[in-house]
């Protein structure tokens, strides 16, 4: 016949609580005037799960006002409009195009460039 023992699992010691701030004094006149964050995902991602990053890596592109270390705000998701910078794959590499009335040649799209996010150096 075999023996039941019962086994107590030891409750942690450690205190996970957030501590309050205590205050002495007068509080700051300037409190009521802080901002929350910018979230620059919420501000300029509209579908996260189709939007990516590049930053470019030279100076390909000023035609397009775009330098190197801009970082590019692409969505995959959207389809591009007359007159809008997409990245395309064109001869292997990515590509910065705009798109033209009449189109010469088929393209595969990448994204449309929704913002561009200038490196200031």
């Amino acid at each position: 016949m075999t023996e039941n023992k019962t086994y107590y699992i030891k409750r942690s010691s450690k205190n996970h609580r957030v501590t309050r701030p205590s205050q002495t004094g007068f509080s700051s006149p300037a409190t009521h005037y802080t901002e929350p964050r910018i979230d620059l995902n919420e501000a300029l991602v509209s579908n996260p799960s189709a939007t990516f990053y590049v930053r470019v890596a030279d100076n390909s592109f000023t035609n397009y006002g775009i330098k190197e270390n801009d970082v590019l705000i692409i969505d995959k998701s959207l389809t591009p409009n007359k007159n809008q910078l997409i990245l395309a794959i064109k001869e292997g590499a990515f590509s910065i195009l705009k798109i033209e009335n009449k189109q010469k040649e088929t393209l595969q799209v990448w994204g449309v460039i929704t913002y561009i996010i200038k490196a200031v150096k």
